[in-house]
């Protein structure tokens, strides 16, 4: 019998800041072959037509994915990058609680593809993306800084 994958989900929320944080993306799964994440819709997430803006969208979908990818690429002392993030806008969403599923498609040593879906709170996909990334071993440098990862 194969053990259950970790949820790294409360440790996440606990220690994530910047942009997840500002805009109140919540992790409930977070493991190397599934990440979930909720959104509360709010006056921050909307363009001037009072929908959801699409960077939001996107935004989502790509840290939903990285979340995933970094999981896995750490169990190799790696860490990973977005390199590609292709989000299609599938209905506008006003308000309520956005939720976020992201799976792996591929995952290689240097390369990773997840795909995600955003869904409504009547379980309608809202939007759709698939995200690539490279895998970077540790001590290799990420716009000027080395990259410390973290096992």
């Amino acid at each position: 019998m194969q053990d259950a994958e970790p949820n790294l989900a409360d440790t996440i929320n606990a220690v994530t800041g910047g942009w997840n944080r500002a805009m109140g993306l919540v992790f409930r799964v977070a493991t190397a072959d599934e990440v979930v994440a909720e959104l509360e819709v709010s006056g921050v997430h909307k363009q001037p037509y009072g929908i959801v803006h699409g960077g939001v969208h996107a935004g989502v979908i790509e840290a939903c994915c990285s979340t995933g990818a970094a999981i896995f690429a750490g169990r190799h002392g790696r860490s990973a990058v977005g390199l590609e993030n292709s989000t299609a806008f599938l209905r506008a969403v006003r308000g309520g609680k956005l939720t976020a599923t992201a799976v792996p498609l591929q995952r290689g040593r240097r390369a990773q593809v997840w795909e995600c879906t955003v869904r409504d709170e009547q379980g309608r996909a809202v939007s759709s993306g698939r995200v690539r990334l490279i895998c970077l071993e540790g001590g290799e440098a990420l716009a000027g800084k080395e990259i410390e990862v973290e096992g």
